[in-house]
């Protein structure tokens, strides 16, 4: 085989390749003469096929196989030889005549186009000092979740009095009838049904007719369906509702106390608590996680510079142009993005491309000379998380990844990406600072 690199302008490579005919002939020669004596063909003994009529007729299959396994092996083999590591696959062109090169007549040429990693030297992640936000649940956050679980965990008991009437926030029973020009239609009837005025469950204008309802009293109620609605069939129209009420309740409030926490499921208050205490500060732990990692990242992109591969920053670019445009056509776009023209869009997205693909190779870096990997418990383990996503559907889930390395690696890489950061905040010099709670959880801009 014979490497010789024709082009080297910045990361792109040209290389070409040339495997003497001698050599295929001699591989064909070889293939011959193994598959000859197990050969039963018309007209001959079993094993007995001579080698001259082999060749004629299966000369250019075996050929064909020898020449595709050889750009296979060559191909690796080049790019061993000028000790490259590339970026994305190359892209290979023929350059001999192929007719020839299956008839045994001439060698098999080819050139392989590609972008090569760039050659950088990572920072030392025991040079870096890094800054991380703390902060720890204080009583008066476990007295907010106390009443927002309280809140959630809502009863009502039935109103009191001789003139109850139904206000906001009352929960009512009700049985119902819907119609649209007098007749009934699905799905449009329920009995039994509890809903809470102002809680806008129903359609608008449905909640609303029903204040100052009494039990026992029948309404006819008028609304008109959105143009939105989801059950097509029914948006736009209008529609009038028999209405009886059956029940009116108001709310009760919740004591926080060993009972409540009885009802939840635990064995006091104290233990109530307890949990809720660590759930916040797991919560606050996730969003600490967060921001140092994000600091980590700003450290590593202003202390790196150095050329990307294209192709790569193209590919990344593209990903995240498709999410930008779906947003764009769905009217989702943050209010910023929505004043600016796509040029403008282009161009701030694509500096967020390459400082993914930059922040990319340098923790790949890191991780490579620290001998940081995912182990294939960890890969399965994430696809078991992934699968249980989908209820019903895990089965399915986990057959897609078995069959799709690709979407398989997806997987992998954050994995590993966060191996590499808890490696470098475990040996950088890293100090800790108190910040508030609203600091703390406070978004930054992704990127």
């Amino acid at each position: 085989m014979q490497v010789v690199e024709k082009s080297n302008e910045g990361l792109s490579r040209v290389i070409a390749v040339t495997i003497p005919v001698a050599e295929l002939n001699e591989k064909l020669d070889a293939r011959i003469k193994e598959m000859a004596p197990q050969m039963k063909l018309k007209g001959f003994r079993p094993g007995k096929v001579p080698v001259s009529h082999v060749k004629k007729t299966f000369g250019r299959d075996f050929m064909g196989e020898i020449i595709n396994a050889s750009l296979n092996e060559t191909s690796q083999g080049a790019l061993e030889e000028l000790k490259i590591r590339p970026a994305a696959p190359a892209e290979m062109k023929l350059t001999s005549d192929m007719d020839k090169v299956i008839a045994g007549q001439e060698d098999l040429a080819y050139e392989m186009s590609l972008e090569v990693m760039p050659e950088f030297t990572p920072v030392d992640p025991k040079t870096l000092k890094l800054t991380r936000p703390t902060y720890e649940a204080s009583e008066e956050d476990l007295d907010e979740a106390l009443k927002e679980l309280a809140s959630q965990a809502k009863s009502y008991e039935d109103k009191k009095g001789k003139t109850v009437k139904a206000a906001d926030g009352d929960q009512l029973t009700i049985d119902f009838v819907g119609k649209i020009d007098g007749e009934a239609f699905d799905g449009g009837a329920a009995t039994d049904a509890d809903l809470v005025i102002g809680s806008g469950r129903f359609i608008p204008g449905f909640e609303e007719q029903l204040k100052g309802a009494k039990v026992g009293e029948e309404k006819t109620i008028e609304v008109t369906f959105p143009e939105d609605y989801q059950a097509k069939h029914l948006a736009g129209k209008a529609a009038t509702f028999d209405v009886t009420v059956k029940a009116i309740k108001a709310e009760v409030e919740s004591k926080v106390d060993d009972e409540f926490a009885k009802r939840i499921g635990l064995e006091s208050l104290d233990q109530l608590k307890e949990l809720l205490k660590s759930n916040l500060n797991q919560q606050y732990a996730g969003a600490t996680r967060f921001k140092l990692k994000r600091a980590l990242l700003d450290v590593l992109d202003e202390g790196h510079d150095f050329p990307l591969p294209p192709k790569m920053v193209d590919a990344e670019f593209e990903g995240i142009w498709a999410q930008v445009s779906a947003d764009k056509d769905a009217g989702q776009l943050p209010e910023e993005d929505a004043k600016k023209s796509d040029d403008e869009l282009k161009a701030e997205y694509k500096k967020i491309a390459e400082r993914r693909v930059r922040l990319g190779l340098v923790l790949a870096e890191i991780g490579r000379a620290n001998n940081v990997g995912v182990s294939d418990q960890e890969l399965s383990n994430a696809i078991m998380a992934e699968a249980r996503n989908y209820p019903g559907q895990e089965r399915m889930v986990l057959d897609f990844y078995r069959q799709n390395p690709n979407a398989a690696a997806q997987l992998r890489a954050p994995i590993y990406e966060e191996k590499v950061v808890d490696l470098i905040v475990s040996v950088a010099e890293v100090k800790d600072e108190p910040i508030t709670k609203e600091e703390l959880l406070k978004e930054d801009d992704e990127a």
